[in-house]
């Protein structure tokens, strides 16, 4: 009896229109199968493109959802123009952008600019400690430790081959492999984490500020250094190969895998020194400082390259530190939970 009713109300509709529809009980409105059409705003009935608002009492909530629904549209017309409408900013050669087609929120810096970036909020930026000891190396003592250290020596041989003194390139290709173990270490804890039904000692975080510090490491570089299509394959094959030998390293000795990073990370330190040493003879132009560099880590309007890389040097000594300090908490068997991790960890 229902599908009769229901093919009866379709049938006057098509044949009447609108004025027929409102002649029927809403009774029957209950019965009538709805459902969205591939336009916003606009309604099908069984397949049919031509549904006219709906029956009696029902008319009012129709005519609000259908009026959202053009409010929606609109909406999205106008986030798609400003994402297509979006260049660089002629002050800074910043390029701001939308994610996913929503329009981006305006943000403002402390001297009243707007906010160039939405990769980065101002609360993420933060002024580096160059004071901190570059000169700090950890021994091996145990038979891990030096399979760490001898590990990163055999591995800087064929960078130093390949690169030789172009340390911008040298640089853009560390950080790519850089930006993996924080990443690897935050998410295996977070499973580990969610296994176990205990906390972290925050040590999630830091290593996913870690991962996500060193990725505006690279971001930094690219802006100096244009890759050329043989380091950007380069770097496909060197980050799919690290990915998972360290994601296997660190299920089976997360001690070693921390200590692999330490010692990376000082190697990073040796590499920036040697970036420094050029810069200052003249064998690499001091050109200004990106504008992602500025903001990211609050430098001066006029900064130059040789500042860049002082700052992300001194990050770099900050992760070797932590990573040393995680694969020690390993190697005297306490968990990283049981001491909480740096605040601050860039």
């Amino acid at each position: 009896m229902n599908s009769r009713l229901t093919t009866s109300l379709v049938l006057q509709i098509l044949r009447h229109g609108r004025s027929s529809a409102l002649c029927f009980s809403t009774a029957f409105s209950s019965q009538v199968i709805v459902r969205r059409s591939g336009t916003i705003g606009r309604r099908s009935i069984l397949g049919v493109d031509a549904w006219e608002r709906s029956f009696g009492s029902a008319a009012p909530e129709l005519a609000k959802a259908d009026a959202d629904a053009d409010a929606a549209e609109k909406e999205t017309s106008i986030a798609e123009t400003v994402n297509r409408e979006v260049g660089s900013r002629p002050d800074t050669g910043a390029v701001v952008s939308s994610y996913w087609g929503i329009r981006p929120s305006k943000i403002t810096k402390e001297d009243g600019t707007v906010w160039p970036w939405n990769c980065f909020r101002p609360s993420d930026t933060y002024t580096a400690d160059l004071s901190i000891d570059l000169t700090k190396h950890h021994v091996p003592k145990t038979f891990l430790d030096k399979v760490a250290y001898r590990t990163v020596k055999f591995l800087r041989v064929p960078t130093d081959i390949f690169f030789q003194r172009r340390y911008g390139c040298r640089a853009m290709m560390l950080e790519t492999v850089a930006a993996v173990p924080g990443m690897v270490g935050g998410m295996l804890l977070h499973l580990q984490s969610l296994r176990r039904f205990e906390y972290s000692g925050g040590w999630i975080k830091a290593l996913l500020e870690e991962a996500e510090n060193e990725r505006m490491h690279l971001m930094t570089m690219v802006e100096i250094v244009e890759p050329k299509w043989y380091e950007r394959l380069l770097v496909l094959a060197v980050q799919g190969v690290f990915f998972n030998v360290y994601f296997v390293l660190y299920l089976l000795s997360p001690k070693l895998a921390h200590r692999v990073v330490g010692y990376l990370e000082e190697e990073a330190i040796h590499s920036y020194t040697e970036f420094l040493k050029d810069l200052d003879s003249g064998a690499i132009p001091n050109v200004p400082a990106p504008a992602i560099a500025i903001d990211y880590w609050r430098l001066p309007k006029d900064a130059r390259l040789k500042d860049v890389v002082l700052v992300i040097r001194a990050d770099e000594a900050h992760h070797r530190d932590v990573n040393h300090f995680a694969s020690d908490l390993r190697y005297q068997g306490r968990e990283l939970k049981e001491a909480p991790a740096p605040i601050g960890f860039h």
